[in-house]
C-alpha cells in the first residue's frame, strides 16, 4: 500500500522534506505510520505527542486503517456555513471592509468584527515580521466547520473569515473575522466562538522573524483535533 505523506510547520523542518511517500502494509494504522516516520526521522520525537494527523484533510484517530493512496498529514498544534458565508486565504492584505460589504444586509441590526493585527514584540523581542503557512484544502474545511458549528449555536446572519499566508508585515491584519446578524449579542458570542476555535482546529501556522532567528508558535490542540472530528461532525452535533 502507498501512502503520501505530507508534512508542515516545524514538522517538514525536522525531516528536511515537505512530502514522503511511504509503502506500508494493507490496512495498516495511521499509528504504523506514524511509527515509521519516527523510526526514519527521529528529530520528529522533539514534538512527541503533540503530532496532528489528519487524513484527506479530515481529522483522525490514530487507530483508523489507511487505504491505498491516501494523503496522511503531520504536523504541530495549529496556533460550515452557508452558501453566503466567506471562507478564504489570501496573499494580498485583507480588505476588511470588502469583506463587511460582502456580508451585511438590510434585515441586519449588527455587525461585530475581530481583526488579529501583527504585533512588533514578543517573548520580550523585536518582532520583525510574520509569516503564516496552511494546509490550505484543509484549513478552508476547517473553516467552514466553524461556519456550521456557529450557524447552529446562533442565530446570525452570515460568518466571514479571511486569513493571510506568507508574508505579513507590523500592523498588518492577519486574520479578519465578521459576523452579521439581528442583534448583537449572537454576533459577538459568534465572533468569540469563530476566532477560539479557529486557533485550535484550523491549520495554520504562524512563525515569527526576529534579528536574531526566528520561531514556531504553537498552540494547545484541543481534544477534538487529538482524536479527530467525528464527534463535531454536523450529523453528531447538538445546539
Amino acid at each position: 500500500m502507498r501512502l503520501q505523506v505530507r508534512l508542515f510547520g516545524r514538522c517538514r523542518e525536522l525531516v528536511g522534506v515537505d512530502r514522503i511517500q511511504l509503502q506500508l502494509p494493507e490496512k495498516a494504522s495511521v499509528q504504523m505510520a506514524l511509527d515509521v516516520l519516527h523510526e526514519r526521522h527521529p528529530k520528529l520525537n522533539e514534538l512527541a505527542d503533540r503530532l496532528l494527523v489528519a487524513v484527506n484533510e479530515e481529522y483522525v484517530d490514530r487507530s483508523k486503517a489507511l487505504s491505498d493512496g491516501d494523503t496522511l498529514a503531520v504536523f504541530p498544534p495549529v496556533s460550515g456555513g452557508t452558501n453566503e458565508d466567506v471562507f478564504e486565504l489570501t496573499r494580498e492584505p485583507i480588505d476588511v471592509r470588502g469583506l463587511v460589504s460582502r456580508l451585511l444586509r438590510h434585515r441586519d441590526g449588527a455587525v461585530v468584527l475581530f481583526e488579529g493585527v501583527v504585533r512588533d514584540h514578543s517573548l520580550g523581542k523585536a518582532v520583525l515580521y510574520l509569516e503564516y503557512e496552511a494546509y490550505e484544502p484543509m484549513a478552508l474545511r476547517m473553516m467552514q466547520r466553524i461556519g456550521h458549528e456557529v450557524h447552529e449555536k446562533w442565530p446570525i446572519d452570515r460568518l466571514g473569515i479571511v486569513h493571510r499566508l506568507g508574508r505579513v508585515e507590523i500592523g498588518q491584519t492577519s486574520v479578519a473575522i465578521a459576523v452579521t446578524s439581528v442583534h448583537r449579542r449572537a454576533a459577538f458570542e459568534a465572533c468569540q466562538y469563530a476566532i477560539d476555535r479557529l486557533k485550535k482546529i484550523v491549520p495554520i501556522w504562524k512563525r515569527e522573524f526576529f534579528e536574531d532567528g526566528s520561531r514556531w508558535v504553537e498552540g494547545e490542540p484541543d481534544e477534538i483535533s487529538r482524536r479527530g472530528v467525528e464527534a463535531s461532525s454536523p450529523e453528531n452535533m447538538s445546539g
